[in-house]
């Protein structure tokens, strides 16, 4: 039996309304005389007295491209689950330009170094904004994917001190909860030691030549090239966690490539949610799960899990 056009359109509109209930505010975080930087927080519709994680996403785009609002049901689907969620828009400072093989060490280094500062004043902002929207600065979490998830690597690791661009921004002695990453990667896997290790949670395919899985070079540019640089990827940072004995969870992608950076956040939120729940809880884990990839290249890969 067909349903009526009357109920159906009903229907349609009940559901499209439940999905997106949500509040959201949009709130700038940074301005000066040439930048205006947003973010959208969604916060949980079923308050409460108890102060509730946050978490920080940076979208992915090579630096040049992308927006804050791609992980929209990401976002909500913790925002229902009790923790907050700040998908922020940064600086793309390679719109326009080449953010491969023709680009400049320097310049590289100085995007990142940008995108890093504004995440940092986007966390300044939400500390000093905690108690108008329930946070609980003991358990900001800090999330990206691909070039968001390089901004939250070296958010965490790089030494404030030197690369700080500005004087009023995180306070002393803030430490990041935890940290999500699809696809990220960081210049020097020994900025990570037992000291500022934190737990993480990261995803990663292994034949990715955007962001290297392991240690290589980002965009896969020749030694000789001005825009060579060495990345450490998911696969590295994963063993020097290990050898440090710290928390960590990797899922990879056998075969997979680029394309695998939004899977935590497109595919399974729920791996997001268990990772944040066993943080607070202060459970200790490890593990590396591997998953086939639909794309898996023919030949044996040069790591054993996955052949």
């Amino acid at each position: 039996m067909r349903m009526p056009i009357y109920f159906l359109l009903l229907f349609t509109f009940l559901t499209a309304n439940f999905i997106t209930a949500q509040e959201i505010k949009t709130l700038t975080y940074f301005e000066n005389d040439t930048i205006k930087l947003d973010l959208d927080l969604y916060l949980p519709l079923k308050k409460s007295d108890k102060k509730i994680p946050l978490v920080i996403f940076a979208h992915g785009g090579g630096f040049s491209g992308g927006d804050r609002f791609g992980e929209k049901n990401f976002a909500i689907s913790l925002a229902q689950n009790g923790i907050a969620v700040a998908s922020i828009s940064y600086t793309l400072y390679m719109k326009d330009k080449d953010f491969g093989c023709s680009a400049t060490l320097l310049e590289k280094i100085k995007t990142i170094q940008i995108g890093v500062n504004d995440m940092w004043q986007a966390t300044s902002y939400l500390i000093k904004t905690q108690k108008v929207y329930n946070i609980d600065v003991s358990k900001i979490f800090i999330t990206g994917i691909s070039a968001g998830a390089e901004i939250a690597f070296h958010a965490v690791f790089w030494d404030y001190e030197i690369m700080n661009l500005y004087s009023d921004n995180l306070p002393t002695n803030f430490k990041y909860a935890g940290l999500i990453g699809g696809s990220g990667a960081i210049m020097n896997v020994d900025f990570i030691d037992a000291k500022n290790a934190i737990p993480m949670l990261l995803s990663h395919g292994s034949e990715d030549t955007t962001v290297p899985y392991a240690t290589g070079s980002h965009r896969s540019c020749p030694a000789d090239s001005m825009g060579f640089l060495t990345l450490s990827g998911s696969y590295s940072v994963y063993n020097r966690m290990t050898s440090l004995k710290k928390n960590i969870e990797l899922i990879t992608s056998c075969g997979g490539g680029h394309e695998f950076c939004g899977y935590l956040f497109g595919k399974e939120p729920d791996y997001v949610l268990d990772f944040i729940n066993n943080v607070i809880a202060k459970r200790k884990f490890e593990s590396h799960i591997t998953i086939p990839s639909a794309k898996k290249s023919e030949g044996l890969s040069q790591y054993s899990f996955c052949n």
